[in-house]
C-alpha cells in the first residue's frame, strides 16, 4: 500500500462551488463551461499537492436516500439545480473519468457517507486520507489519519484547526449539529441554539447525551426551546451523522490512478474550447491551467534573482542603478494599512523583469541582522524620489506616497500604477490587487501577506517576519509590479481611447486623492456625542411605539420574533419569502407593507435610527486621527467598474440625507476657524449625459433653455402647459427620468410612486413617444452591448458586459440594465475627476487659500 495518502473529493460540493464561484463561462456553441473549469482546476491542484497513488472523486447518486424515508423534509428547501450546471454534470465526469481517477455513485446514500467509508477502510489499514470539500459535516470524519481540506479557500482542518474553527474537538461534531442544526440540508436542530450556545453545552456536560440529560438545569428561553425538541433530537442525530460501513462494489485496489486516456481529454477539450487544458495535454509538465485561459500559473520567485541589501556598498551600488534606469517599480513594507500610522519597515524596488531587491530598515525581532540606518537611506533615496524626471512604477502607489510623506518626502515621478492600469484595461474584473491581477495576467501564484505573516490573532507585523522570508516576498511584490506594467501597457496603448483615461484621468488623479485624505476633514466631535444622545431617545421611543402596535415586547432585532408578530399574531400579508420559505422581514418586504400597516412603519424607523447611531454619530468620533484631530478616510479608484471612486474606513460617501436626522449627521462636518466649507455639484448630470448621448430633440432643448427638466418631462408625458404640472406630476416626472436611466421597470417605478404597474407602464409609454430619441438610444446601446460585450463613456472608459449574452434572464437583464445605465454613470463619474483634478491645480497656484476634501 502507498505511503502516500488516500485523496477522496467530494465532487458534489467542487461542482457546485465552481458553478457558483466562477463567471458564466461558454464555447462558441453557447454551451456552459464554468464549471468544468472550476472542478478540473481544483482538482488538479489537489494533486498536485499530494500525488497520491489512490483517489476518487465521489458524487451524489440521482434520487432519495435512507435519509429522505427518515425524514420527509430533508433538503427540501434546496432550490433546484439550474440547467447550466445540470448540462455540465457529465462532461466533468467523463473529464475526471479521462485523467484516471475512479468516480463513484452510489444509489441510497450521499456522497459523504461514501467518502466516510473509504476513510475508514483506509485508517484500517494504516494509510492516511486527504478529504477535499467545502461541507462541514464531513470534520466529524477528522482524526490522527483524517484531514479535511478546503481548495478554495486554501484552509486546512485536523483535529487542532477543528477545534479551532468550531469550538468543539471532531468526535463532537456530531452533536454539534444535531444542536445547531444544518441549513443547508434543512435539518432544524434546537430553535435559538446557535454554535457558541451548543459549545457551551457541549462543554458543560460533556456531549449530546449530557445536554439531554442535564436539559432541567439549563435556564432560560432557550432551555424551554431545548425541552421541546429533545424527543427529534436522535432523529437530527441519524441525519447529520455520516454512514461509514456502505457497501462498496469494487475494492480498494480501484482506486488507483491510472494513466489518462489523452485523446478522449483532447476532444473533450477541444469541445468545450478549453485551450489551456489542451496546451497541459501537449506539455504535462506545465503548471495547473488558470479559468482565466491566458496562461498557465508558476511562482514568479522561482528563477528569479532576489537581493537583500544589508550593507552600504550593496545600497550604493542598487542607489545608482535606480538613478539611470528608465523605469523603476518602488513598494515600500510597512506596519499598517492605515496609511497615517504605519511606519516604514523597508523598501523595494525592481529594474528588470526577474531581478529585485530589497532594503531592510527596520525588521525587529530577536537575532534580526544589523540593517542599514533608515535615516540615511531616506536621506539618499529622497533627491531621486522627489524627481518628477525619474519615472516611477508602483502598484497602488498612492499608499507608497503617503508613507513617504509622513517622512517628509513628498513623491514625484509616478509614470505608472499597475492597479490602475488593470482597472482601466477592464474594470468589471472583481479585484486589482496585485496578486489577482498577476494571477490573471501573468499566471503567477504570488506570495500572499498571509502566507509570510501567519492569519487572524496570530499575525506578525511586517517588522516581526525573519528577513529570509519577508526579503523575498517584498522583492517579489516590486518585481511582480514591473511584470504586471510590461504586460498591461502595450495592451493600453493598443487602445488609444483607455489610454487617454488612464493618462488623463486616473494617474493625476492619485496627487489629487493623496492630498485630500492627507488633508483630512474636520467633523465636531461634541456635536455627534449630542445626536448619539438624541437618537437613543428616538430608538427608545419607536421600540416603545413598536411594542404598542404589536400588543406585546418583543426584540426588534430579531428577525424571528419579528416575523412571529407580523405574519401569526397580526396576520399581515406575506409579499415575500425567505430562501427556506418562510415570511421575509427584509427591507423592501417591509417598505410594501409600511404602506398600509403601521408596524412595519416604526420597524423600519427603527432600524434608520439605529443605523445612524451605530455607523456615523457613535462610529464617526472614534475613526477622528488624535494626531490631527481629523478624519483620514481612503478614497479608491479601482473598485466601482462604472469608475466612480469609493470611500472605506470610514465611508464618508453614504450618510443619508433623506431624513432629518441624516441631515443633522452632515452638519458634524466643519471647518476649522477662519475658513468655510464649500460644496460644489453638476445639476442633473446624468440626465444631461443622456440628453447628449441620446441626443433627443425635445430632451436637449429643456436644458438649452434652462427649464426645469423634470417639470418639462411631466408637461411632455401628461399633456399639459408647463405652468400648470402639479407637484404630483413633476414627482412622477422624476422618478420617471431617473427610473429609466438605472433601468427601472415598470414594476418598480409602480412602487416607486404608489400607482399601478399598468399606470406605471402607461407613464413609460408616454415618455419614450415624447422622448423618442431616448427609446433610440436604449434599444441602439443594448444592442452594441451584445455585438461588442461593453459600453464605452463618452471620454472612451469601457464598461465589459460578460453576462449580455447570458441564458440566465435575470442574469441578462442585469446586464442590459448596466448597458444603458453604465455610459451614464461613467462619463459622470469621467466629468468629476477631471473637474477634480482641475480644481486642484488651479488651488495649487495660490489663486485662493483652500482645498479639496472630499468627494460624495
Amino acid at each position: 500500500m502507498s505511503a502516500k495518502p488516500l485523496v477522496l473529493v467530494d465532487g458534489s460540493s467542487y461542482i457546485y462551488r465552481a458553478f457558483h464561484a466562477l463567471p458564466d463561462l461558454r464555447n462558441s456553441a453557447d454551451e456552459p463551461t464554468g464549471a468544468i473549469h472550476g472542478v478540473l482546476n481544483m482538482l488538479q491542484r489537489l494533486l498536485d499537492d499530494y500525488e497520491p497513488d489512490y483517489v476518487a472523486v465521489v458524487f451524489d447518486a440521482p434520487g432519495k436516500t435512507f435519509r429522505d424515508a427518515l425524514f420527509a423534509e430533508y433538503k427540501a428547501t434546496r432550490a433546484v439545480m439550474p440547467d447550466d450546471l445540470r448540462s455540465q454534470l457529465e462532461p466533468v465526469r467523463d473529464a475526471i473519468e479521462h485523467m484516471g481517477i475512479a468516480v463513484l455513485r452510489i444509489e441510497d446514500v450521499e456522497a459523504d457517507d461514501v467518502i466516510g467509508t473509504l476513510a475508514k477502510h483506509a485508517s484500517e489499514q494504516n494509510l492516511n486520507t486527504i478529504i477535499s470539500t467545502t461541507d462541514k459535516d464531513m470534520t466529524q470524519l477528522v482524526n490522527e489519519q483524517v484531514t479535511v481540506v478546503n481548495t478554495m479557500s486554501n484552509t486546512v482542518l485536523d483535529i487542532t484547526g477543528v477545534k479551532e474553527k468550531f469550538g468543539v474537538a471532531p468526535e463532537r461534531i456530531i452533536d454539534y449539529l444535531t444542536l445547531v442544526g444544518d441549513t443547508s440540508d434543512n435539518i432544524p436542530g434546537v430553535p435559538s441554539v446557535g454554535p457558541k450556545t451548543a459549545v457551551k453545552w457541549l462543554e458543560t456536560y460533556g456531549d449530546l447525551d449530557g445536554v439531554i440529560q442535564n436539559a432541567d438545569e439549563i435556564r432560560g428561553k432557550v432551555a424551554e426551546k431545548l425541552k421541546d425538541n429533545i424527543e427529534h433530537l436522535p432523529l437530527y442525530k441519524t441525519l447529520v451523522t455520516i454512514k461509514c460501513d456502505v457497501e462498496l462494489p469494487n475494492g480498494f485496489e480501484s482506486l488507483r490512478r491510472k494513466a489518462p486516456d489523452t485523446d478522449k481529454l483532447k476532444a473533450l477539450f477541444e469541445r468545450y474550447e478549453m485551450r489551456s487544458f489542451l496546451r497541459r495535454l501537449s506539455n504535462p509538465a506545465s503548471a495547473a491551467p488558470s479559468v482565466s485561459e491566458e496562461t498557465t500559473h508558476t511562482s514568479p520567485n522561482s528563477e528569479a534573482n532576489y537581493e537583500t541589501v544589508l550593507t552600504k556598498p550593496h545600497f550604493d551600488e542598487w542607489l545608482t542603478r535606480i538613478q539611470a534606469a528608465d523605469l523603476v517599480a518602488f513598494d515600500t513594507e510597512t506596519t499598517s494599512l492605515n496609511y497615517m500610522q504605519a511606519k516604514l519597515v523597508g523598501i523595494s524596488v525592481a529594474i528588470t523583469a526577474g531581478e529585485a531587491a530589497y532594503i531592510p530598515l527596520a525588521h525587529s525581532y530577536p537575532g534580526a541582522p544589523e540593517q542599514l540606518d533608515i535615516e540615511d537611506v531616506l536621506a539618499a533615496l529622497k533627491p531621486w524620489l522627489e524627481d518628477p524626471s525619474q519615472a516611477k512604477l508602483g502598484h497602488h502607489i498612492k499608499y507608497d506616497a503617503h508613507i513617504l510623506k509622513n517622512y517628509g518626502i513628498a513623491l514625484r515621478g509616478v509614470q505608472f500604477d499597475s492597479m490602475l492600469e488593470s482597472y482601466v484595461l477592464n474594470s468589471t474584473a472583481t479585484r486589482h490587487d496585485m496578486d489577482s491581477v498577476a494571477g490573471r495576467y501573468l499566471g503567477l501564484h504570488t506570495t500572499k501577506y498571509e502566507d509570510v505573516a501567519g492569519k487572524g490573532s496570530k499575525q506578525l507585523c511586517f517588522d516581526e517576519i525573519d528577513l529570509d522570508i519577508a526579503a523575498p516576498y517584498a522583492a517579489e511584490d516590486a518585481d511582480v509590479t514591473l511584470r504586471l506594467h510590461q504586460t498591461l501597457w502595450p495592451k493600453l496603448k493598443a487602445e488609444p481611447a483607455l489610454e487617454r483615461v488612464f493618462k488623463e484621468l486616473e494617474l493625476p488623479l492619485i496627487a489629487v486623492l493623496e492630498a485630500m485624505e492627507y488633508a483630512g476633514v474636520m467633523v465636531d466631535a461634541k456635536l455627534l456625542a449630542k445626536q448619539s444622545a438624541e437618537l437613543s431617545k428616538l430608538i427608545v421611543e419607536a421600540e416603545r411605539n413598536a411594542h404598542e402596535a404589536a400588543g406585546q415586547p418583543f426584540n426588534l432585532g430579531s428577525p424571528k420574533q419579528l416575523q412571529e408578530i407580523l405574519y401569526d399574531k397580526l396576520s399581515l400579508p406575506v409579499l415575500g419569502k425567505t430562501p427556506k420559505g418562510q415570511p421575509s422581514t427584509a427591507e423592501n418586504v417591509l417598505q410594501e407593507l409600511a404602506q398600509e400597516y403601521e408596524l412595519p412603519q416604526i420597524v423600519l424607523q427603527f432600524r434608520a435610527l439605529s443605523k445612524l447611531k451605530s455607523t456615523y454619530t457613535d462610529k464617526l468620533p472614534r475613526e477622528i486621527n488624535p494626531a490631527t484631530g481629523r478624519i483620514h478616510t481612503s478614497y479608491h479608484q479601482a473598485v466601482a467598474a462604472t469608475g466612480r471612486l469609493s470611500s472605506t474606513e470610514p465611508n464618508l460617501q453614504n450618510i443619508p440625507i433623506r431624513t432629518a436626522e441624516g441631515r443633522r449627521i452632515r452638519q458634524a462636518f466643519v471647518a476649522p476657524s477662519g475658513y468655510q466649507l464649500i460644496a460644489a455639484d453638476y445639476s442633473q448630470i446624468e440626465l444631461r449625459i443622456m440628453a447628449h448621448l441620446s441626443g433627443d430633440e425635445s430632451l436637449r432643448t429643456a436644458f438649452a433653455n434652462r427649464r426645469d427638466v423634470h417639470r418639462a418631462t411631466a408637461a411632455e408625458v401628461f399633456g399639459v402647459a408647463l405652468e400648470d404640472v402639479s407637484d404630483e406630476q413633476r414627482r412622477a416626472a422624476k422618478a420617471i427620468n431617473f427610473g429609466l436611466i438605472y433601468g427601472m421597470s415598470a414594476f418598480g417605478l409602480a412602487r416607486q410612486l404608489g400607482t399601478t404597474r399598468s399606470d406605471a407602464q402607461s407613464y413609460v409609454d408616454l415618455y419614450f413617444e415624447r422622448y423618442p430619441g431616448v427609446k433610440a438610444y436604449m434599444d441602439r446601446t443594448r444592442e452594441q452591448a451584445r455585438e461588442q460585450g461593453y459600453v464605452e463613456t463618452v471620454l472612451g472608459r469601457r464598461l465589459y458586459l460578460p453576462e449580455i449574452k447570458s441564458r440566465n434572464a435575470a442574469r441578462r437583464q442585469y446586464a442590459e440594465r448596466s448597458a444603458i445605465n453604465a455610459p451614464m454613470q461613467g462619463t459622470a463619474a469621467d466629468i468629476i475627476k477631471r473637474a477634480m483634478i482641475d480644481v486642484h491645480a488651479w488651488l495649487a497656484t495660490g489663486a485662493i487659500d483652500a482645498r479639496l476634501i472630499m468627494q460624495v
